[in-house]
């Protein structure tokens, strides 16, 4: 009986090498299908009108230029929306995580005894909404914020998902925690912001990076609510100014003078780099809490 596993050792390591090696290339093929487009637009917002209009998206364009970016940035409203992007990213962002993640304490909280029926409520509001109507009339005509920044921010403030989310991981913190701190005389606010937000920072981190991403990329709000452009998010401005230089391009219709031609396609990939630049950066410095703050919350015990 020894002898025979000794002999199906060999085979089982040589078929863990072979699954090992599949997976592998498979994951590098994988993530070369996922970079291949991102290194397209990078490398082509860089090349020059004529090339892309001769020869379509390359990996390595023949011309260089930097014409896109220095048109893009020579209007000085760009950096108003950008700066426009930047605030409502970062109010946005702090005031929801803030409520959210108390609201989600709150739920959890065994003092408060309609727990229940607020998580009921917020599970309703994933399943059915008021519609575009309801909405836009309360915003518009009950709220007064047309034309208002906080118009792209207070739809946001507070996401049912996200709220389970923390809720989940709330639930694994043990509760004795807050009872010992309950009994030292702490009130439920420092318990709150003393105890169980430094506990809960992976959690909280992956919150804030999904609130992040929502408030940066959003246009939806603003398409709705902000006719004034000095308000325009950066999101917004991007579309509008391809918009405008599509409808100029096909009221001109012909493409045969590159050296007039306004560079769209260049326009477009620049605008998309400068718009993913600041996620990318964010990104590193959340990573590490981004896995752990999805799963532990998973699983209890």
């Amino acid at each position: 009986m020894t002898a025979q596993k000794a002999a199906r050792a060999p085979r089982a390591r040589a078929s863990d090498t072979v699954f090992a090696a599949l997976v592998h290339g498979f994951v590098t093929l994988f993530a070369l299908f996922c970079l291949i487009p991102f290194w397209l637009m990078v490398i082509n917002s860089f090349a020059t009108e004529a090339s892309i209009l001769r020869n379509g998206f390359s990996l390595w364009p023949e011309d260089f230029s930097l014409y896109a970016y220095q048109f893009l940035f020579r209007n000085t409203r760009v950096m108003s929306h950008y700066g426009v992007s930047v605030a409502v990213t970062l109010a946005g962002t702090v005031m929801a995580v803030a409520i959210t993640s108390m609201f989600a304490y709150g739920i959890t909280s065994k003092k408060l005894k309609r727990g229940s029926a607020l998580s009921f409520m917020t599970y309703f509001t994933m399943l059915f909404g008021s519609g575009i109507v309801g909405f836009y009339l309360l915003v518009v005509n009950w709220l007064h914020l047309k034309d208002n920044i906080f118009a792209m921010i207070l739809p946001y403030l507070m996401n049912p998902f996200y709220v389970f989310v923390l809720v989940s991981f709330f639930r694994t913190l043990p509760d004795e925690l807050a009872e010992a701190a309950l009994i030292d005389g702490a009130n439920d606010a420092r318990i709150f912001f003393q105890i169980i937000l430094p506990l809960s920072k992976p959690a909280i981190t992956t919150v804030t990076l999904f609130f992040a991403l929502q408030y940066w990329n959003d246009y939806y709000l603003a398409l709705l609510f902000v006719d004034d452009y000095k308000l325009y998010p950066l999101q917004m401005m991007i579309r509008t100014l391809i918009s405008n230089m599509n409808a100029q391009q096909f009221i001109q219709g012909s493409r045969t003078n590159y050296a007039i031609q306004v560079p769209t396609y260049g326009i477009q990939l620049a605008t998309v780099c400068v718009t993913i630049g600041p996620i990318l950066l964010l990104y590193p410095f959340l990573q590490k809490h981004f896995v752990k703050g999805l799963t532990i919350g998973a699983v209890k015990g």
